[in-house]
């Protein structure tokens, strides 16, 4: 038997009890100067019984099991920090109920005695929302206050200030894959902090019918699972939430504002928003491009051609950073080593471009 077959049978003994006891005093009210056809006091107490049986049976669990399983449920969604505005919340709202209750009280009946029930109950729902409302702001604050007093013991201390250092990563960084290698060089300081909803955006992604989308998620999920194996790079997975927007990228910005830290990402759209509203954005694409070797006209290199260019006897051949080298008259040398004089080198918007003549044409 579950719970609420157990409670439906006791609210029904209790309410037909309630109910017989009512019908016996209905009918002895009305048997005190009986009609011919008024029914006898065991009657009521028969039918009072039988209705507040089924009625028992019937409504009981709307007053017990049903309600404490949606607050069970209601707080098993709850994030822990929203737990804990709520609380701090209803703590507040009830002492400055408190502060209003007393001269309230005074107030003659039926004022005095109603009327202070009514602003606990008010007070303690203002707390509640407004505290739940606020409460990544109010973290926030908390959080930065803690971070400056923390700044000035380092200045004695001697810690560095990027161990409390957070930074938020997007789905597209973490699909990317290359974050795992950067975090180790130690090159990027801070903690790495992974909400919720971006974890359910990944793996919806590996949830995918489409196989590519589906190995692109895999990736993702095998990417933090080899940075949460590694001592040095602290990630954390927060509950933290963003209520009232519904786009990833759209919580992203709002929740790295509120928190005052930069945002880890390669998607452009998202880096182009972020930049508009003030965010700090970390680009894994600029930081590629801007590692990659500097070279100027007449510098020597030599490179490998692998493939035809789109102009005519063009030769195409890469660097180890990936940069793409364009040869002059390079076509007959593919698939062969040679020494190239850089002759021009591009930036655009999709990386740096090199080109060069081979060094016998010079």
């Amino acid at each position: 038997m579950n719970a609420e077959f157990i409670f439906r049978l006791f609210g029904m003994v209790i309410v037909a009890i309630v109910g017989g006891i009512w019908g016996q005093r209905l009918g002895s009210i009305i048997n005190v100067n009986p009609s011919p056809d008024a029914m006898p006091v065991e009657q009521f107490r028969f039918l009072f019984g039988l209705l507040g049986a089924l009625i028992g049976l019937i409504l009981t669990p709307y007053f017990t099991t049903r309600p404490a399983k949606a607050i069970r449920n209601g707080l098993a969604k709850a994030t822990p920090q929203g737990l804990l505005a709520s609380t701090v919340g209803l703590v507040t709202g009830l002492i400055v109920a408190a502060l209003f209750s007393f001269p309230i009280s005074l107030l003659p009946d039926p004022f005095g005695s109603i009327l202070p029930f009514i602003v606990a109950v008010l007070f303690a729902y203002l707390g509640i929302s407004i505290f739940r409302l606020r409460q990544v702001d109010i973290f926030g604050l908390i959080s930065n206050a803690r971070v400056n007093r923390s700044g000035d013991k380092e200045s004695d201390s001697g810690e560095n200030w990027a161990d409390s250092r957070t930074i938020l990563l997007d789905t597209s960084v973490i699909i990317d894959g290359r974050i795992a290698d950067i975090s180790r060089t130690g090159f990027l300081p801070g903690s790495l902090l992974i909400p919720r909803f971006v974890l359910n955006e990944l793996q919806y992604i590996a949830d995918s019918p489409d196989n590519l989308r589906r190995q692109r998620g895999r990736r993702g999920m095998e990417v933090l699972s080899s940075l949460q194996k590694e001592p040095g790079i602290p990630v954390r997975i927060s509950d933290i939430d963003v209520e009232g927007v519904r786009e990833v990228d759209d919580k992203l910005v709002v929740l790295a504002r509120q928190m005052r830290c930069p945002i880890l990402t390669n998607d452009y759209n998202l880096n182009r928003i972020a930049e508009l509203q003030g965010v700090t954005v970390l680009n894994v694409n600029e930081l590629a491009n801007a590692v990659k070797s500097v070279l100027i006209p007449g510098e020597m290199m030599t490179v490998q051609v692998i493939q035809e260019g789109r102009e005519s006897g063009q030769g195409v051949a890469y660097m180890d950073d990936g940069t793409m080298v364009v040869v002059e008259n390079g076509r007959d040398y593919i698939d062969r080593s040679i020494s190239v004089v850089v002759t021009k080198v591009l930036q655009t918007a999709a990386g740096r471009m090199i080109f060069a003549r081979p060094e016998d044409n010079s």
